[in-house]
């Protein structure tokens, strides 16, 4: 990431550099400083908590250019009364490694962890941090001077809920990001649930009472009022996982997404005067074409099919196939997972935390997904962890797509990526170390964050976008970039809300093969205004200010 207001093609340092035929992704945490370990807290009690994860984030807190690390912890669930161990944050230095900063940064939120997303919530030019936990949240203010300070009380962030993920996106266009927080179930510590065996397991959401998502308003004076009732969101009660915000209607106004475990999704429809309508079932992006809700954890956004508008992805439960729900471009979206060749790969597994890359530059986005189950099943050769977790551990998975949204899983030739064998639940992807492409960020529950470096031969040049709101001085969140290259037009989402519990690159990056320039570049903002900007080089990573390219009329890219 180029610090603020820079254009700069990258040169940066690229640690142990690869060569052809080495794996496609290579754990680097321990090289670069990582030396998280993630505790669940109470092995062996199947306390529903401890096995649905925590997030990882990747974002630059001292606008110095590069993404720094934050892992979630989870510790003793509070029902302990135990003390539990802070969430943990590293710096990234100028050579490319890390160093810890969770105490001298105030970052070392201690609540039971679930979930991490980021935003300025006061237009200062400094990321903030949002901390979901089972139990109270936590917001986080940037002081500018490498300090945080917990401003939830102030900022009238209130509950105690179970929080999954969390996004922040401006859907009123006042200019100030609010936040959606999606909520899972109201767990019961003395619930005792048994599997097929008769053995105690983890419970199914479906065994516990849901609870209700939240919608805080950002007043722009530093405190949210909550909307969820007067918004129409609080009708709902569902047991939420995953979120993302992007215009799905092609009017201007940011919708939300929701991926709910084993009821149907939910997909906000923003009515322009603060209210929201579900329209999920409508527009098809509630149920499978079986017409059956699924278990959806983790959820990707972007341009699969490259027919320039935006499609969904969503990582669900073993034998409850990951479903790829492709935007028709008229009427809303349409189940194409068996045509893409995504039911049988994902049927024996657990998925959680995905997203859409293009790993190796050849112009089309990949599935990348960690998985890791809910329910016991015999260890996976190469499963490293306790004898406990290794029932749960398992494999990781790449999807390489065809060029024509048909996938091929590859995890076998992607290296170290693929033999971990973990229990996965975060996933954050951006490019760590400035070589212009996306590397991943995994946290794994009862063991260690992963860093996977990207290793792959690239097919084409690369291009990295930030779209900023020169006025609001801050990533615009959920814009849609745009890039005619090579006779070839590729659109990309510029947000760092997607995934499962994780905060991502807020920059849209590009593979761009067969060409060297881009002919032009085009941002739809989140408000619906575009503007067209010239030709550059590829190669490099840039940011493009709202307000200094040329009015373009809207030419409704997401639908």
């Amino acid at each position: 990431m180029l610090a603020r207001g820079t254009s700069l093609t990258t040169a940066v340092l690229v640690i142990a550099a690869p060569l052809l035929g080495q794996p496609i992704f290579t754990d680097v945490a321990r090289q670069v400083g990582i030396d998280f370990v993630h505790d669940p807290g109470m092995e062996g009690k199947h306390m529903a908590p401890e096995v649905m994860g925590s997030g990882a984030g990747l974002f630059d807190y001292d606008n110095d250019g590069d993404l720094d690390i934050y892992l979630v912890q989870a510790g003793p669930l509070p029902e302990s009364k135990k003390p539990r161990p802070p969430d943990r944050f590293y710096r990234q230095n100028a050579d490319g490694k890390f160093t810890e900063v969770t105490v001298e940064s105030g970052l070392g939120d201690t609540g039971y962890g679930t979930g991490v997303s980021v935003g300025d919530i006061d237009n200062d030019g400094l990321v903030d941090v949002f901390v979901t936990n089972y139990g109270p949240n936590s917001l986080y203010r940037n002081q500018g001077n490498g300090k945080f300070t917990n401003v939830s009380a102030k900022a009238g962030i209130q509950g105690s809920r179970w929080s999954a993920s969390s996004a922040f996106c401006d859907y009123d266009a006042d200019g100030f990001l609010d936040l959606y927080v999606a909520n899972y179930v109201k767990f019961d510590p003395a619930k005792v649930c048994v599997k097929g065996d008769g053995a105690p397991d983890y419970c199914s959401p479906q065994s516990l009472p849901y609870e209700t998502d939240i919608l805080y308003h950002n007043d722009g004076n530093g405190s949210f009022s909550d909307v969820t009732r007067a918004s129409g969101i609080g009708a709902e009660r569902l047991p939420g996982l995953g979120v993302v915000c992007a215009d799905f209607t092609g009017d201007g106004r940011i919708d939300i997404y929701v991926a709910n475990d084993g009821e149907a999704n939910n997909l906000w429809v923003n009515q322009g005067n603060g209210k929201f309508e579900d329209q999920a079932f409508l527009m098809g992006a509630a149920v499978s074409a079986m017409g059956r809700p699924q278990a959806s954890m983790g959820v990707a956004l972007g341009d699969i099919d490259s027919d320039s508008d935006l499609d969904l992805f969503m990582t669900h439960l073993i034998n409850d196939y990951n479903t790829l729900y492709v935007n028709d471009g008229k009427y809303g979206f349409e189940d194409q997972s068996a045509a893409s060749g995504l039911v049988a790969p994902s049927l024996p597994f657990t998925g959680f935390g995905t997203a859409f890359i293009d790993y190796e530059h050849d112009g089309d986005l990949d599935i990348v997904v960690v998985n890791g189950a809910v329910d016991r099943h015999k260890p996976y050769p190469g499963a490293r962890m306790s004898d406990y977790w290794n029932r749960y551990a398992e494999p990781k998975h790449l999807y390489q797509n065809d060029g024509k949204a048909r996938f091929k899983e590859i995890s076998k030739d992607v290296g170290s990526f693929a033999t971990d064998i973990d229990l996965s639940r975060g996933l954050a992807v951006g490019d760590v170390d400035g070589d212009g492409d996306l590397d991943l960020l995994v946290n794994n529950t009862a063991g260690p964050a992963r860093l996977y470096r990207n290793d792959a031969k690239k097919l084409g040049s690369f291009l990295l976008v930030r779209a900023w709101d020169e006025k609001r001085k801050r990533d615009a969140h959920g814009a849609v970039v745009i890039v005619s290259a090579g006779g070839k037009e590729y659109v990309r989402v510029a947000d760092p809300a997607f995934s499962y519990l994780s905060a991502n690159d807020p920059r849209a990056h590009f593979g761009i093969p067969g060409a060297s320039r881009a002919e032009s570049v085009r941002v739809r903002w989140p408000d619906g205004v575009e503007e067209q900007f010239p030709g550059l080089e590829l190669n490099q990573s840039v940011v493009l200010k709202k307000g200094q390219g040329k009015s373009a009329a809207s030419r409704g890219l997401v639908r």
